[in-house]
């Protein structure tokens, strides 16, 4: 009996009040749950012991890699052996002879050269003395400041200043205290005033960026990501490709807010054809699709004077879903986009967020296929199921990366059908079958590539190019004014087209910015 001294002894449950019952099952199912982990940890450390197959290994946050390995190999490089390569300075090289003392009758051998860069940071002011000059009739003269001088900073200071901030990634604090150890007299304000005042012609010119991009390009890659501005939570879109990048923050990451910043700068809502059928699109009745159409106005200059279009015609009293005001809206702001010849035939590839759900629209396969990695299972089976449907996908993948290359319309046909044999399959996972077969609804958008080979398959492009205001977001946080917000916008590294996307090279790389080498 000393083995059963720990055990307590036996009581009537009918004698405890509900109370009392609720924490001992409480205490319970504390004791159960501590009970199966013990069990779990001692299966496991039997499992190691014996040289057995443990327990799945569940890491969902870790990227599936499947863009990367279904890279072709290049044998051409294997083997090959890198090496440094000739140094060439981008500047002038100046030449300095140094002698030595050697004995009475040597003879001279020529020169050995060995080349040293260095970098020389200065500060240097000038005073301009500006003649003054009185006429006869009163009037004064005074001698214009040289072309480029610009208040009382320099351009070359102004340049750094830029390229500190919006390239190094700097703070105005390190960047005043950078410029205060070399000498120049400025304050924190004055470099604000350097970064946000008289910028009209970075906005101008990030504003004709996109418009030729919306205007020339056969695809665009969208995203966005959180930003803060004036206190308060926003969003940072991103629209672009391999040719040019642009960035806005606001408030709102909604379909009427992308449908806006796709106006590129037109603040005007255009009823046309491409606006009528947005609107059916999107279930809006068709009675009052016929209002819209019945009426002769069909430009309106500002928002202003569209939603008093809309309160005379009766929009704004009707509480139905879809609400008509909003669908009315956006299919005003998609005819604007349209009429401005903005992504007439143009594909836009996003990672399935509703917001960029318009026009012709293509969905990004690393997201897809994310979703696949990411699911959770909890048997032998289930696991066995997700690999072996993660590895048709891959296959396919690799498949759609050939076609790219070398398209052709009975590729086509047999990459449509290989597409219904892999999600309209049944594993008996039942989780993944649903996520198979949601994914093999988004079967146009997903295959777009086979009619549209330039598309891209991922959105890589502009998860690059948005890190770099992720980035700025971790180093400053947000902006307070909008004056701020624009010009971190318009002035991120990558707003620059950075490269010729048939050779991969650098296009130009001192390129300019009215004057600053970003």
């Amino acid at each position: 009996m000393r083995f059963f001294a720990d055990v307590p002894p036996p009581f009537n449950l009918f004698d405890l009040n509900r109370p009392q019952i609720e924490a001992l099952l409480v205490d319970l199912f504390g004791e159960v749950a501590a009970l199966k982990q013990v069990v779990s940890e001692q299966r496991e450390e039997i499992a190691r012991l014996k040289g057995l197959k443990g327990r799945p290994n569940i890491q969902p946050s870790k990227p599936s890699g499947m863009d990367n390995a279904t890279e072709p190999a290049n044998p051409g490089k294997k083997g090959k052996r890198r090496f440094r390569g000739k140094v060439t300075p981008r500047v002038t090289v100046e030449d300095h002879v140094v002698k030595v003392a050697v004995p009475e009758g040597s003879r001279f051998k020529g020169y050995e050269p060995f080349l040293v860069q260095d970098l020389v940071i200065s500060a240097r002011a000038t005073c301009y003395q500006r003649e003054r000059w009185v006429t006869p009739d009163g009037q004064t003269i005074l001698a214009p400041l040289p072309e480029g001088i610009d208040g009382h900073f320099g351009p070359e200071l102004r340049r750094f200043v830029l390229m500190q901030y919006h390239l190094g990634q700097s703070t105005l604090p390190r960047l005043a205290t950078l410029l205060h150890s070399v000498g120049v007299a400025i304050s924190k304000r004055q470099l604000q005033r350097l970064l946000t005042d008289k910028q009209e012609s970075f906005a101008a010119e990030a504003q004709d960026v996109l418009r030729a991009g919306l205007e020339t390009s056969p695809y665009v890659s969208v995203d966005d990501t959180g930003a803060r501005h004036a206190g308060k939570n926003g969003f940072c879109t991103q629209i672009g490709n391999d040719w040019f990048t642009w960035f806005a923050t606001r408030t709102s990451k909604s379909r009427l807010n992308f449908l806006d910043l796709l106006r590129a700068g037109h603040t005007d809502y255009v009823l046309n054809e491409a606006a009528y059928g947005y609107m059916r699109a999107q279930a809006l009745s068709a009675p009052l699709i016929a209002s819209l159409m019945a009426e002769a106005q069909t430009e309106f200059a500002d928002q202003k004077a569209w939603l008093a279009h809309l309160e005379r015609l009766g929009f704004t009293k009707l509480h139905v879903t879809p609400d008509p005001v909003r669908v009315a809206t956006e299919g005003a702001l998609w005819g604007s986009v349209q009429s401005h010849k903005f992504l007439c035939e143009a594909v836009v590839l996003s990672d399935d967020a509703g917001q960029f759900n318009v026009g012709q629209h293509a969905l990004c396969w690393v997201h897809a296929e994310r979703l696949v990695h990411k699911l959770d299972t909890f048997t032998d089976r289930h696991q066995a199921a997700q690999t072996r449907v993660r590895g048709l996908i891959w296959d396919f993948y690799a498949d759609l990366k050939a076609y790219r290359l070398k398209p052709s319309s009975r590729r086509a046909v047999a990459l449509r059908k290989q597409f219904d044999r892999i999600f309209l399959r049944r594993t008996g996972f039942v989780t993944l079958d649903r996520l198979l077969k949601r994914l093999h609804a988004n079967k146009a958008e997903l295959l777009t590539v086979l009619d549209r080979p330039e598309t891209p398959l991922h959105t890589n492009g502009s998860e690059n190019d948005i890190r770099c205001y992720v980035t700025r977001r971790k180093v400053s946080a947000g902006t307070r004014s909008d004056g701020g917000r624009d010009c971190r916008d318009d002035r991120l590294p990558t707003q620059v087209p950075y490269h010729d996307a048939s050779s991969c090279e650098v296009a130009d790389p001192g390129r300019s910015l009215h004057g600053w080498h970003l």
